[in-house]
């Protein structure tokens, strides 16, 4: 697939050839609530998108500019997106989910300038916006409502060469450090990541023109605005947009709007073999699936109920490509990862960056190829070079996951060299976490970590040394909880708050989390208190 200067132009090349194939699609139930057409062909998404792109243009919008979108998961983020990027705008998604606080980090760290996005948001847009200090055009009526765009003193640096290498997006991800980093993605990103599905093996790949694939992932994820959407432009492929998952509405969505495979998470596995049992269970249509994070246990459960095979694969924001297990034996009882395909390249290395023998742990290494590393990669962390670097330590990506190699060239996952609490697909910075709480009055000491959770993969715990002579029961722990729930996504807060007389510190002062508890975590030890009850999402 040969590159173009940008995914607009490519949409525009696969939406000759696809006019009239659906393009983005959703659920009967979901085109009622929110006003909008079950499908939308290619021809039609091009049509919507080039009026898009003329609106933008009258409105003063600009190469370099950089653009918040708050669409959540319909279809009227693509086509605003699409737009944007034949502008030569950077689009930056936002989670909804998140605290004003942390959207207004975003906005002012990714230098916004215009933000739009869905009615229903616009007062949670506008206190962000507000909280910026800053002169940002909201819209929640469309690009001729934009006001003047803002800009930075001076603009914003443009140090592309070509086109191509044109800003496409910028996505946050949780660091490790509390403030989530800026993933700077481009043009030539988003379109390798595209064309990096043709290269699947021939029993998993795509049938040209006639794929219709669903996927419950947010658009603020790379997983679904950058692979799923950049597959289904390169195959001819249908994007079926779920909104969130609803295990009770799956399978009726799935025979609504045809697909013919998914993309899924750990989390859904369990909730969709908790659903009744029915004749249709192995007549959905669908013949394959795609995710991380499956219980082994419960892999062969599935695949025997529902006559899909689950392809387990590992990616990042910071790749664009993937691995996956592409061929049998697939392991299904152990946390195998994948393989990687053609242009991409991995092994497993020790702390001191050196390859270690197949069947040991290490870090997950990765990179295009030794000619040229970063190749169709992130182009870095958004104002922090030095995070970049080190990120690139050695010529190769690493990863921060820990992981073993096969001798056939297996990866399995083992574990995360990274301080991240993965709750069911969100990854949550224990660090940004304890630097809520430690600024509770109530709070004298802190520390988070991930636990092990039945349902939802990992939860997060926060052992804490009270200040004063606070009752350390249920209402105190009930109090932390509310404290972070106002300043955090719902996501974010503890599951589970354990309260200690003090915390194992090493001699500069570095909280030793595993000797906290040295003979592993159990729900009935002393002084903890469940509090994952009280983690549901609002809007």
């Amino acid at each position: 697939m040969q590159l173009q200067d940008s995914l607009y132009d490519l949409f525009r090349l696969f939406a000759d050839d696809f006019r009239t194939n659906p393009f983005l699609a959703v659920p009967g139930r979901l085109a009622v609530a929110w006003d909008v057409p079950n499908e939308l062909s290619f021809g039609d998404t091009l049509s919507r998108v080039d009026e898009l792109r003329a609106q933008y243009a009258a409105q003063g919008l600009r190469e370099g500019d950089r653009v918040a979108l708050a669409f959540e998961s319909r279809p009227e983020f693509v086509c605003h997106y699409l737009a944007l990027n034949g502008l030569g705008v950077c689009v930056v998604p936002l989670n909804t989910d998140l605290a004003v606080s942390e959207l207004s980090y975003q906005l002012g760290h990714a230098q916004c300038s215009a933000v739009l996005g869905l009615p229903s948001l616009h007062e949670l847009l506008a206190r962000s916006i507000e909280a910026t200090g800053r002169s940002i055009p909201l819209s929640v009526g469309g690009p001729e409502a934009l006001g003047k765009p803002w800009r930075p003193d001076g603009g914003i640096a443009i140090e592309f060469d070509k086109p191509v290498n044109r800003l496409a997006a910028i996505l946050y991800t949780s660091g490790t450090t509390g403030r989530p980093k800026g993933c700077v993605l481009t043009n030539v990103y988003v379109q390798e990541a595209a064309a990096y599905n043709l290269r699947l093996p021939e029993h998993l790949a795509f049938r040209m023109g006639t794929e219709r694939q669903m996927n419950p992932l947010p658009l603020y994820h790379m997983n679904a605005m950058v692979n799923t959407l950049g597959s289904a432009i390169v195959t001819g492929s249908c994007y079926v947009m779920s909104g969130r998952f609803s295990a009770t509405n799956w399978w009726n969505d799935i025979a609504d709007t045809k697909a013919t495979r998914f993309k899924y998470l750990g989390i859904m596995i369990p909730a969709l073999l908790g659903q009744p049992e029915s004749e249709r269970d192995r007549d959905s249509g669908v013949r394959v699936a795609f995710g991380a994070g499956v219980d082994p246990a419960l892999h062969e459960r599935f695949e025997q109920r529902f006559g899909i095979p689950l392809i387990e694969v590992w990616g990042m924001t910071e790749t664009g490509r993937f691995m996956c297990v592409d061929r049998e034996p697939r392991r299904i009882d152990t946390r195998a990862c994948g393989r990687p395909l053609p242009g991409l390249q991995a092994k497993v290395v020790d702390d001191a960056g050196q390859d270690v023998p197949d069947g040991t742990v290490g870090e997950l290494v990765v990179r295009h190829s030794e000619e040229n590393p970063r190749y169709g990669f992130f182009s870095g962390y958004l104002g922090d070079p030095e995070a970049t670097e080190a990120a690139w330590a050695g010529g190769w990506f690493h990863s921060g996951d820990l992981c073993t190699r096969s001798a056939d060239g297996l990866f399995t996952f083992v574990d995360r060299k990274k301080n991240i609490v993965r709750r069911s697909g969100e990854n949550i910075s224990s660090a940004e976490v304890e630097a809520v709480l430690a600024a509770c009055p109530l709070v004298k000491q802190v520390a988070v970590m991930a636990v092990p959770d039945e349902m939802r993969d990992e939860e997060v715990l926060a052992c804490v040394v009270p200040a004063g002579e606070h009752e350390r029961d249920r209402s105190l722990a009930l109090a932390l909880h509310q404290f972070a729930a106002e300043r955090l996504a719902y996501y974010k807060p503890p599951g589970w708050v354990c309260f200690v007389d003090e915390l194992p510190i090493t001699g500069t002062q570095k909280v030793q989390k595993h000797r906290i508890f040295p003979d592993g975590f159990r729900p009935d030890l002393p002084g903890l208190h469940d509090l994952r009850d009280q983690k549901r999402w609002k809007k």
